[in-house]
């Protein structure tokens, strides 16, 4: 169910995707189109987003533990961001543009991982009962194409991004599997195309869903 509420109310973006899949600069771009309208926005990222999430990332991305330890730890993570961040944001008029909400714990820790769908359920129902992004954008790539990006990056990978690439096709699929469960909240995006389409395509989305 998407959030609805008081008109003075901020709204709350998403992107999600896996790893490789160019999200950070499409983030960015988003952002400073908002602004441009004369919107105030407040970009976060989970895991993180509070000084205790953030915290809790650091484990999440370096430190070997069970998957429902990890799962637990998300949603931990994601119950503090809610309180702290999210949630304020909003009431106070603020739109949220977010790098990951729910949508990756059930990319990366069912589909991936293999966590139970009710136990996944369960959480977040707990965590933020009835609450979801008012837009989702997920940004769709092959994992051979992405992991070709992520090793041109030459950046120092985390123990998810170490992961083999069924383990990525795994996430893959359970991304489409989840915008076909939630058609008007979630948008697939082609990311194996120019960032300048891509960048158009999201501005395009942002004004009819928000703007027209």
């Amino acid at each position: 169910m998407t959030h609805t509420g008081p008109a003075a109310r901020g709204r709350f973006i998403t992107f999600e995707g896996i790893d490789g899949a160019g999200k950070s600069s499409q983030i960015a771009a988003a952002v400073a189109t908002l602004r441009a309208r004369g919107i105030e926005v407040a970009p976060s990222r989970e895991p993180g987003g509070t000084p205790l999430g953030e915290r809790l990332r650091e484990l999440l991305l370096h430190e070997p533990m069970h998957i429902e330890t990890e799962a637990m730890l998300m949603f931990a993570a994601r119950r503090e961001h809610l309180a702290g961040r999210i949630l304020p944001a909003l009431e106070a008029g603020r739109w949220v543009v977010c790098d990951r909400f729910s949508d990756a714990t059930y990319a990366y820790q069912v589909g991936g991982r293999g966590l139970s769908r009710d136990k996944f359920a369960a959480l977040e129902a707990w965590v933020h009962p009835g609450f979801q992004p008012d837009l989702t954008l997920v940004f769709d790539l092959p994992p051979g194409v992405a992991a070709a990006r992520m090793a041109a990056s030459g950046a120092d990978p985390d123990r998810f991004e170490r992961e083999q690439r069924d383990f990525f096709e795994r996430v893959r699929h359970a991304y489409l599997e989840r915008a076909r469960g939630a058609p008007q909240r979630i948008r697939v995006i082609d990311a194996d195309r120019a960032p300048e389409l891509i960048r158009a395509e999201i501005e395009h989305l942002l004004a009819e869903r928000f703007f027209a």
